[in-house]
C-alpha cells in the first residue's frame, strides 16, 4: 500500500495488541482445519506450518488441538475409502503401493501406514 514504514509499525503493533494477529491461534485453526476438511495427517500439518514460519512452540500446540481417537479413527476410515477405490486393480503390489503413497502424500506417519497396508493386502 506505499505505506511509510512508521505507519506500518503502528498499524503492526495495534493489531497485535488487540489480538487480530495472533500466531498460535492460527496454527490452532490451521491444523484442525486442515485435518478435518483436507484429511492431512500430522506430518503434513507441521511440514505446512514450518513453511509458514510457525513457531516450535505454538506448532506443539497445533498438534495438540487433534484429538488421538479421532486422528486413528479418521486414518482407518480414509484407508478403507481409498482401498475401496483401488478394487479395480488387480495387481497386489501395485495396490499396495498406491495405497501407501496416497496415504503417504497426505502426511499420515510411515509406520501407521505400512502397518495398516501390511494388514490389509494379507
Amino acid at each position: 500500500m506505499h505505506m511509510i514504514r512508521d505507519a506500518i509499525d503502528l498499524i503492526i503493533h495495534h493489531l497485535l495488541q488487540h489480538d487480530y494477529l495472533n500466531e498460535t491461534r492460527f496454527a490452532q485453526a490451521f491444523a484442525r482445519g486442515k485435518f478435518r476438511t483436507k484429511k492431512w495427517g500430522k506430518i503434513r500439518i507441521i511440514r505446512e506450518l514450518r513453511l509458514r514460519d510457525i513457531s516450535k512452540y505454538n506448532i506443539d500446540l497445533a498438534m495438540k488441538e487433534i484429538p488421538d481417537n479421532d486422528y486413528i479413527t479418521t486414518f482407518e476410515e480414509l484407508v478403507e475409502k481409498r482401498f475401496r477405490q483401488l478394487t479395480s486393480e488387480n495387481n497386489l503390489q501395485k495396490k499396495r503401493r498406491k495405497l501407501a503413497d496416497y496415504l503417504l502424500y497426505r502426511g499420515w506417519e510411515s509406520d501407521l501406514v505400512w502397518e495398516k497396508v501390511r494388514e490389509l493386502i494379507s
